[in-house]
């Protein structure tokens, strides 16, 4: 065993008994506790716990590969203002408003606001939106096993699923939350740690932020010697049609995630889940304002050793082939095309290797040449990243099931031991399906979780923000709305993506030369058209929800809020 495998080792078990311990100190036995905390989460801890939630395999592993590699710099900047952006428009449009209504799920709050019809809409699409998103999880939890422990990716996904499961399935949201407060601990140190190592050793600077500007130049110097477009020029990775939309998806995709938006609930209070908001921006920032840092320090390490011919002798190139993430320019063995004796990383049709987005990230501090005991720590933080996304996600998915169409359709009556038990299984379904899928997934981390984000943005946002600042939408315009959003993005997506990646997509050209990861934006827009114009001449809210979506939007809490919160109205 390598050093580096004894270090990963000794963090993975060290990080995955401290998760295991938080989560069986925080075990539930009542609903309240299992689906929203027992709503009395501290605001800080909310806010790491709401961080780490969002804060996926996809932010941690992929988005720096993201922005280095696939975008070529500025163009990946869609991922950071389409995250964060989204994220300020759940803080300020909905979060506030969905707490007040006092509801558990998503889907709750949508029985409760348009009807039971829409409600079993809601629930389809959240688990669909679930699903997908776990899926880059689960990938991302393959690729940290498979290369750091030398295991195979099924394994690798089946040691997470076993994790996820005992803690989730104990605890509930409560143990998810405190369980999620460590991780966004070890995911936070993890990433910032090489990113402050390696500017110190390359620039001098131990500010990541300020050791950026001080390598740009040469960056650029190496992109244009090796045939690269610039990094800093605007749109030299993606079109302008398609950055924008791909920004707004992932803007409005965000607002949308039921996971994010239910961790609102297990706030005090209103300027409670305010408060919580405020602490997650902050935490969030301190990754997001990393992210471009370690894509420039790391591009500009290998464009140097790809300019000076030693590529291939890096021994992290070698491990990283080794497990299938750094391949040939067809997919295969890696060749020395043009016979110079070395492998060519460039931006031309000279180019011999292709370097899979989600490696740069726990490559770096390999890449960087830093000791040991930092790169087994990032292989923590990136696990700690994926688990704690995954965990929200079926939690998602499990009080769909249990709630919503169980004990609100299916039985009544039922005890909340029994509704614990059925959330328990649903849990422990939802963990299998993951699982596989992980196995199997349609594309790397961070390409499987846009996919998700279009699915929120055409299914939830519209319904959400019209259900809160709209009193006359009626049940049957949102559930036409969600219905067509979520059907069409799903098409789209089926229609475009690659035949290889799995049997039902059928690899077509897109429509408009409209990338799938744009198109949830294109969905959205249906979504609110639909929903519009049905509501029009549909049957409207009654006079009682119309006042109560009217009171919810004004500060203080009315007796009609507050009755409906108690389950009065």
């Amino acid at each position: 065993m390598s050093e580096i495998q004894v270090w990963t080792l000794v963090f993975v078990v060290l990080t995955f008994s401290v998760y295991i311990y938080v989560a069986y100190a925080s075990r539930v036995s009542d609903t309240s506790g299992f689906y929203v905390a027992g709503g009395g989460i501290p605001a800080p801890a909310n806010g790491a716990a709401i961080a780490a939630d969002w804060m996926s395999a996809a932010s941690f592993i992929s988005m720096a590969g993201l922005i280095a590699l696939a975008y070529n710099g500025y163009g990946g900047s869609a991922y950071l203002m389409g995250w964060t952006g989204g994220y300020v428009l759940l803080a300020l449009l909905l979060a506030p408003y969905l707490r007040k209504f006092g509801k558990y799920t998503i889907p709750d709050f949508v029985g409760d606001r348009y009807n039971e019809t829409a409600r079993l809409i809601a629930v389809v699409c959240a688990i669909v939106v679930s699903l997908t998103y776990v899926v880059g999880q689960m990938a991302g939890v393959g690729v940290v096993f498979g290369r750091f422990l030398q295991v195979d990716t099924e394994v690798g996904v089946l040691i997470g699923m076993a994790i996820v499961l005992f803690y989730a399935v104990l605890g509930g949201m409560k143990g998810i939350t405190w369980t999620q407060v460590c991780q966004y601990s070890v995911l936070i140190v993890a990433y910032l740690i090489p990113a402050v190592a390696i500017s110190a050793k390359i620039t001098d600077w131990p500010l990541p932020q300020v050791g950026f500007g001080q390598i740009l130049a040469e960056l650029e110097g190496l992109q244009s010697e090796l045939g690269f477009g610039s990094y800093t020029d605007a749109l030299t990775g993606s079109g302008q049609f398609n950055m924008f939309l791909l920004t707004a998806t992932l803007m409005f995709g965000t607002a949308g995630l039921p996971h994010v938006i239910v961790r609102f609930y297990t706030a005090k209070n209103v300027r409670a889940a305010r408060y919580s908001a405020l602490w997650a921006i902050f935490f969030i920032a301190l990754l997001y304002t990393t992210a471009p840092t370690v894509a420039a320090f790391a591009k500009y390490n290998i464009l140097q050793t790809s300019s000076a011919g030693t590529l291939a002798d890096q021994s992290w190139f070698d491990k990283w082939a080794d497990v299938g993430l750094i391949t040939g320019v067809d997919g295969g063995a890696i060749v020395d095309l043009n016979g110079n004796g070395a492998i060519d990383f460039a931006g031309s049709a000279g180019n011999e290797v292709l370097i899979n987005n989600d490696i740069l990230v726990l490559a770096s501090p390999e890449i960087g040449g830093l000791p040991a005991p930092i790169v087994g720590l990032v292989a923590a933080g990136g696990l700690a990243a994926a688990l704690s996304t995954a965990s929200g996600l079926l939690l998602v998915i499990s009080s769909a099931v249990a709630n919503d169409v169980y004990h609100k359709r299916i039985n009544p009556a039922a005890p909340e031991k029994r509704q614990l038990l059925v959330a328990r299984i649903s849990m422990a379904v939802a963990v299998l399906v993951a699982g596989w899928l992980g196995i199997n997934p349609p594309g790397f981390a961070g390409q499987v979780v846009a996919l998700a984000f279009g699915l929120a943005a055409a299914s939830f946002f519209p319904i959400l923000v019209l259900g809160i600042f709209w009193k006359k939408c009626t049940a049957a315009g949102a559930a036409a709305g969600m219905a067509v959003g979520l059907a069409i993005t799903a098409a789209y997506f089926v229609w475009t993506l690659p035949s290889e990646s799995a049997w039902f997509f059928l690899g077509k050209d897109p429509i408009l030369d409209i990338a799938p990861v744009g198109f949830g934006f294109i969905g959205m827009l249906v979504n609110f058209a639909v929903t519009i114009v049905v509501s029009q001449f549909t049957t409207k809210p009654s006079a009682t929800m119309q006042e109560l979506v009217e009171e919810i939007r004004y500060p203080g809490r009315t007796d009609l809020v507050a009755k409906h919160a108690q389950g009065d109205v």
